[in-house]
C-alpha cells in the first residue's frame, strides 16, 4: 500500500465559516469550519487514514510502524514529520500574528518555528490580507502601536484574487481578511504569537491572550519584498516544495510523476475529480482530498480533471552537521560541512567525576554554543552524530555499555535529544574513525573498508557497500575482542588472549616495561629496534596485529583494511611485514584477492567527520 487517503482534523475557531464543510467534502458536524488540517501529525490535530489496511490509523502511527523510511531520504533531518497542509475559511478576520524562526521556537516553545505559503482559493472582491509593514519601523514604535491599538495603520494590506500565492516566512507578521479561502502548506508546528485581535472574545467570553513580548523579539520589521525565485515553483524553500497541478479534462487529461526514495509526495485536491493509479494501486479523488504517496512508491499516473497542490521535500541547501566523539580522555566536537569538511572544532578533557547524565548535558551545551559562535543557525544543522566507545545499541541511541567510560544503560540520544533540537544519532566510536576515514580520507575510493583504531583500545569500523556494518544484532562488531592467542594476555574485558590485549597502547607499553623494567615511550620503542628487547616486543606486536587483519580479511573480504589510532604512525613502517603475512595466511594467498594496507590519512578528526554522517 503505497496511496494514502486522509480525513482531517476540524477546527472551529471563532472567524471560520461554512465553506469546507458545503464545498470541499469535509466530514464535519459543527457550526463552525475554519481549518481542516489535511495533512498533519501534529498533536493539536492528527489527519486520519481513511483506505486500505491502516483505515482508521493516523498518519502518525502508520509511519511509527513503518518508519521514517517511508518520508524519503531528504525528511531524515527532521525528528519528527515535516508539513502540516490545511485548508483555510476566513469568514471573518484572523488575528495579527507572527511565527517565530527555528531557533527561537525550539529554545523557548520545544517545537519548530513556522514558515508557511498560502494559495488563495477563492477571495470575495476587494477581499485583502495583511502582510509586513509598509515602511520600517523602529521596535520602540511597534511596541506602541500594539500598546495603542494602530497596528493596523503601518501594516501592508494586499488585495488577493484567486490564484494568488504568497510565502509567509517566520518573523512576517501577517493576518488572513474576511472572504478569503486558502490553501496552506506550513512547516509541521503550531506556534503563533498573537499580537492584535480587533478586541474580540472567545468561548469563555475572555479577549484571547496575547503574546507581545514574544512577538517583538522575532518580528521582522521591514516591508516584505517578494521575488520570483521559487520558479518553476510556487513555494521552494528548506521545509517544502510545492508545485500547482492543472488538468482541464481535455486537452490535460493524465499527469505522469514517479516518487524515488528522495520524499515522500502531498497531493492536496483544490478542485475536480479523478483517480490516481500507483504500483496496481487505484485511488479516486475528489474536490478537498488529501492524499500522500510514500517515498520510493515509484511511477504514478493522475487522471481527471484537477487543480492541485503537489508538495515534496528537497535536499536542504547547504547543510551542517555536527560530529561529536565522547572518549575516555578528551571530548572532541567539530562541525561538518556537505563536502565533509570540518569547518570549527572544540575539544576539552572528559570529566570522569561527573555522571553519565552531567557528561551529556555539558556536550549538548557546548555543541549549541560552537554552532552559535559559528554563526550557524539551528535549522543550519540537519544532525548531531556521536561516537562513543562500547556496547552501542543505535536502533534505540543507548550506550548498553563502555568499559572506558565506565557508562552502563545511558540513553544517550533520549538526553541529548532534550537540548539539542535536530535528529541525533549514536554510534561506536570506532564506527565513526571508520566511517570518517571511508566518506572523507583513505577509504573514500573504496565501497568495502576495514578500519583498525590502535589506541587505549582496540577498535574496529566496518564499511560494506558504504554502510557502517551493525549485524543483526546491537553491539556491531568489537574486532578488539578477537582471540588470536589461546589462554593468552588478560584483557580488560575479563577475557583472555584477546586483540586488545596485544595491539592497545597499553598493552604494547606494558610488555616493554616488563622487558626494560623501567617506563619506554612508543617513541623508544619503534626507534630502537637494535635493540632485542624492543625487537621482539614489537615482533610480537606485528604477529598479533597480523592475525587480527587475517581474520577480518578472511570473514569479510573488503577492499582495504586501514590502520588508525595514535598507534598509526609507528605502524605505517610494519606495512610489508603485514601485508607479507596477508599473503601468507589469507584464505587463497596469492591466488586470491588480497585487500589494500595503508595508514588512515584523518588522524583523530576521522571520529568527528564520520559521526557527522551517520
Amino acid at each position: 500500500m503505497t496511496i494514502l487517503k486522509l480525513k482531517p482534523a476540524c477546527k472551529d475557531y471563532l472567524w471560520g465559516g461554512q465553506r469546507l464543510k458545503n464545498e470541499f467534502n469535509v466530514e464535519y458536524d459543527g457550526d463552525v469550519l475554519a481549518e481542516a488540517w489535511e495533512l498533519s501529525c501534529h498533536p493539536d490535530g492528527p489527519s486520519m487514514i481513511e483506505n486500505g489496511p491502516y483505515a482508521g490509523k493516523s498518519l502518525k502511527e502508520y509511519i511509527d510502524e513503518n518508519g521514517m523510511e517511508v518520508l524519503g531520504t531528504h525528511c531524515r533531518r527532521f525528528r519528527e514529520f515535516p508539513i502540516l497542509t490545511k485548508f483555510i475559511d476566513a469568514k471573518d478576520n484572523l488575528s495579527v500574528q507572527v511565527h517565530p524562526s527555528n531557533g527561537y521556537a525550539l529554545q523557548n516553545e520545544g517545537q519548530y518555528g513556522k514558515t508557511e505559503m498560502w494559495y488563495v482559493l477563492d477571495a470575495e472582491p476587494g477581499a485583502y490580507l495583511y502582510y509586513g509593514f509598509r515602511n520600517e519601523i523602529s521596535i520602540e514604535e511597534f511596541s506602541e502601536r500594539i500598546r495603542t491599538n494602530t497596528l493596523l495603520e503601518v501594516l501592508n494590506p494586499v488585495e488577493v484574487h484567486k490564484g494568488d500565492t504568497l510565502f509567509i516566512e517566520s518573523g512576517t507578521l501577517h493576518a488572513i481578511g474576511k472572504g478569503i479561502l486558502i490553501a496552506e502548506i506550513q512547516q509541521n508546528s503550531n506556534v503563533t504569537y498573537r499580537v492584535y485581535d480587533y478586541g474580540r472574545v472567545g468561548k469563555d467570553g475572555r479577549k484571547r491572550d496575547l503574546h507581545i513580548e514574544k512577538a517583538l523579539a522575532v518580528t521582522n520589521r521591514v516591508p516584505i519584498v517578494q521575488h520570483g525565485e521559487n520558479y518553476p515553483h510556487i513555494a521552494d524553500c528548506d521545509y517544502f516544495t510545492v508545485d500547482k497541478l492543472d488538468l482541464d479534462g481535455r486537452l490535460t487529461y493524465r499527469m505522469q510523476g514517479n516518487v524515488d526514495e528522495t520524499s515522500f509526495l502531498s497531493i492536496l485536491i483544490l478542485d475536480g475529480e479523478g483517480t490516481i493509479h500507483n504500483r496496481g494501486e487505484k485511488i479516486s479523488y475528489r474536490k478537498g482530498d488529501s492524499l500522500l504517496l510514500t517515498a520510493g512508491s515509484g511511477d504514478y499516473t493522475i487522471e481527471g480533471k484537477c487543480d492541485a497542490l503537489l508538495t515534496t521535500i528537497r535536499e536542504k541547501a547547504n547543510p551542517i552537521r555536527a560530529g561529536i566523539i565522547i572518549g575516555s580522555a578528551k571530548i572532541q566536537m567539530g562541525l561538518v560541512n556537505d563536502q565533509n569538511e570540518l569547518i570549527a572544532v572544540r575539544e576539552y578533557e572528559t570529566d570522569r567525576k561527573k555522571t553519565a547524565a552531567e557528561i551529556v548535558d555539558e556536550v549538548a551545551e557546548k555543541t549549541l554554543a560552537l554552532l552559535e559562535e559559528n554563526k550557524v543557525p539551528l535549522d543550519q544543522c540537519i544532525g548531531v552524530g556521536v561516537g562513543v566507545p562500547g556496547t552501542i545499541d543505535r536502533r534505540n541511541g543507548r550506550v548498553i555499555y563502555s568499559n572506558n567510560l565506565r557508562w552502563e544503560d545511558v540513553s544517550l540520544q533520549e538526553i541529548l535529544g532534550k537540548v539539542i533540537p535536530c535528529p541525533v544519532r549514536i554510534a561506536n566510536d570506532a564506527d565513526c574513525a571508520a566511517l570518517g576515514e571511508a566518506v572523507a580520507g583513505a577509504g573514500k575510493e573504496y565501497s568495502d573498508v576495514m578500519m583498525f583504531t590502535l589506541g587505549n583500545g582496540v577498535g574496529g569500523g566496518i564499511i560494506l557497500n558504504g554502510e557502517v556494518f551493525e549485524g543483526g544484532i546491537m553491539g556491531g562488531s568489537e574486532v578488539g575482542h578477537m582471540v588470536v592467542r589461546q589462554a593468552g594476555r588478560q584483557c580488560t574485558c575479563g577475557r583472555k588472549g584477546c586483540l586488545e590485549a596485544y595491539a592497545s597502547v597499553p598493552s604494547l607499553l606494558k610488555a616493554a616495561r616488563q622487558r626494560k623494567n623501567r617506563e619506554v615511550s612508543l617513541q623508544e620503542i619503534f626507534s630502537s629496534l637494535d635493540d632485542i628487547d624492543m625487537e621482539e616486543v614489537v615482533e610480537q606486536y606485528r604477529e598479533m596485529l597480523g592475525t587480527g587483519i587475517v581474520n577480518i580479511v578472511n570473514l569479510f573480504r573488503p577492499q582495504l583494511i586501514l590502520l588508525g589510532g595514535a598507534l598509526s604512525p609507528f605502524v605505517r613502517q610494519m606495512i610489508p611485514e603485514l601485508k607479507t603475512m596477508m599473503e601468507e595466511d589469507c584464505f587463497g594467498g596469492v591466488y586470491g584477492t588480497i585487500p589494500e594496507l595503508n595508514v588512515a590519512q584523518l588522524g583523530d578528526t576521522a571520529g568527528m567527520i564520520g559521526a557527522a554522517n551517520l
